[in-house]
């Protein structure tokens, strides 16, 4: 029925992908996963090509979107501006980690989405760049420190590294020392920690 409402065409298209690729994202077998007719799926989407082009733009929109909102958070210094990135990898409502990957294997087989993933890649590391800039980092500390952050987190995702978020939360103010060179700010830590609902860590 043409009442299926546009999201839950959207979440299963996500699932398919997300699990199997997009060439797992076909209208026929998501309507049979449905339990509806092809028929319905034309009242939200004029084609199979306008339904991706909604996943790529959920993509754009909350990983690469995100990324930057939280490289201009609030930081008193690098070690809590750090910590703000960091943010993305505990949280799936801020970075999705499974979708990220996925776009990255879409992106093999599609040229014009490989051009939109580079251009994502560069505007997520720039915006590290500039974060650290305004820390007192020269242009190049930064571009270099932003693209080991970048990289080291697009390693983990592609690695598909299972840790717990615990184990991942009790090395990160050693990685927040790896990344800016610094001193970590116990109190930056302290705050971290806080808002992930972690106590008396070290």
């Amino acid at each position: 029925m043409h009442d299926t409402p546009k999201q839950v065409w959207i979440d299963a298209a996500y699932t398919a992908l997300t699990t199997s690729g997009v060439e797992s994202v076909k209208v026929m077998e998501l309507a049979k996963s449905l339990s509806v007719t092809r028929t319905a799926f034309y009242w939200h989407f004029k084609s199979r090509e306008a339904l991706l082009e909604e996943l790529i733009q959920m993509w754009e929109d909350k990983n690469t979107g995100n990324l930057v909102r939280q490289t201009e958070a609030y930081a008193e210094n690098i070690s809590e501006a750090v910590f703000n990135i960091f943010d993305l990898w505990i949280s799936d409502e801020l970075f999705d980690s499974k979708l990220d990957l996925a776009i990255r294997y879409w992106a093999r087989i599609d040229e014009a989405l490989q051009r939109r993933l580079d251009d994502a890649d560069k505007r997520r590391i720039a915006a590290i760049k500039a974060m650290f800039e305004r820390h007192g980092f020269t242009p190049v500390q930064g571009e270099t420190r932003a693209m080991t952050i970048y990289y080291t987190q697009v390693g983990y995702i592609a690695m598909e590294v299972s840790e717990s978020v615990d184990f991942r939360i009790a090395r990160m103010p050693e990685y927040v020392g790896i990344f800016t060179g610094r001193p970590v700010d116990p109190s930056a830590v302290e705050r971290f920690n806080a808002r992930h609902g972690i106590r008396n860590s070290a």
